[in-house]
């Protein structure tokens, strides 16, 4: 036959072979192979069924996963990949599993056999972690999932995207430079974002074990809170926690005098402050950022300084050096977009 707008001579023919649209996954299912996950998976897999004809419930979860990787966003959307042989051959499956299968596999899941089979995996996931000589940063952060229909634990909150609609907040740690999250709540949607933080970061300190150094705790303002900063205190970790807004936090900022010099686009000041409940002073660094047409700066104008947004960090010592501004301010940019925070 010939192209319609080319008259280009094109050849076309029937095969007998299974072919698929998903032929990108293959390089992800070798991936797979390589670190091993099927043997992982089937080595903690705490559920067995007992019926010679069921579908072993590693390769159901496997299932699970290439549903998910193809986007599937409920279980019956699973069905989708139910026809792809190549894909069955790729994975090694002789029958796919159906939604119901997949379904029946995660109601078996109480919550004994979600620890026996999540812990060891975590685990072995932390262990994959590249060493780094300087250590990782942990940063807190939240979102919000909005939730329709009648799911447990969903309830009207702040919602951005859909204004009193019910959702989820959940609490999240990730270790930044790996990408890697590391531990996680689900809260319901009417939590604030520092609801339950101190014994949510002692968790994932010990889900952690020491295993490599933190080098700095990283949290926004929604976590600006007198109880966590009390706490990494104590546990001696340097951290860097965007200030709240306050009206006593703007008036100490303004009193600024002296500025260090980071770059062309960068000063650093600070002050000391003791905000009302707190049980001593503590230092902030205002970080000045000159507003640039090529770059969304991410501060607010507290005064008027022509040209500027003004940044207010809480702060340990020594947690900003000279150069290590961009690389240490917390921001939601690694994890969401590559969009900036509000200071």
């Amino acid at each position: 036959m010939l192209a319609l707008l080319s008259n280009e001579r094109l050849i076309v023919r029937e095969t007998k072979r299974p072919v698929t649209p998903l032929g990108g996954v293959v390089v992800f299912v070798e991936f797979l192979r390589r670190i091993d996950l099927a043997g992982k998976i089937r080595n903690h897999m705490p559920i067995c069924w007992r019926s010679p004809n069921a579908i072993d419930p590693t390769s159901t979860f496997i299932a699970f996963l290439m549903a998910v990787l193809a986007g599937a966003k409920r279980f019956a959307h699973a069905n989708w990949l139910r026809g792809d042989r190549a894909l069955h051959a790729l994975l090694g499956i002789e029958r796919f599993p159906i939604d119901d299968t997949i379904r029946n596999l995660f109601r078996a899941f109480t919550m004994g056999n979600v620890q026996r089979f999540f812990e060891p995996l975590s685990a072995w996931q932390m262990e994959r972690l590249p060493v780094r000589a300087e250590g990782y940063s942990l940063d807190l952060d939240s979102t919000v999932f909005e939730r329709y229909g009648q799911q447990e634990g969903s309830l009207k909150g702040h919602n951005p995207r859909k204004h009193g609609r019910p959702s989820h907040h959940p609490l999240l740690a990730v270790l930044a430079e790996a990408h890697f999250l590391l531990h996680g709540w689900l809260r319901s949607g009417n939590c604030g974002p520092a609801r339950g933080v101190v014994e949510f970061l002692k968790e994932a300190l010990a889900l952690w074990e020491q295993r490599q150094t933190i080098r700095v705790v990283r949290a926004d303002s929604g976590f600006f809170d007198d109880e966590l900063l009390s706490f990494l205190e104590e546990r001696r970790l340097p951290y860097i926690v965007v200030a709240r807004m306050t009206k006593w936090v703007q008036r100490a900022a303004q009193r600024v005098e002296h500025w260090q010099t980071l770059d062309e686009n960068y000063a650093v000041g600070e002050f000391r402050l003791q905000l009302w409940g707190w049980k001593a002073e503590r230092r902030f660094i205002a970080v000045r950022e000159r507003i640039r047409e090529a770059r969304h700066s991410v501060g607010r104008k507290l005064i008027e300084v022509p040209g500027y947004t003004l940044s207010p960090l809480r702060q340990q010592p020594n947690a900003i050096r000279r150069g290590s501004l961009a690389r240490l301010q917390p921001t939601r940019g690694r994890r969401e977009s590559n969009r900036g925070t509000e200071a």
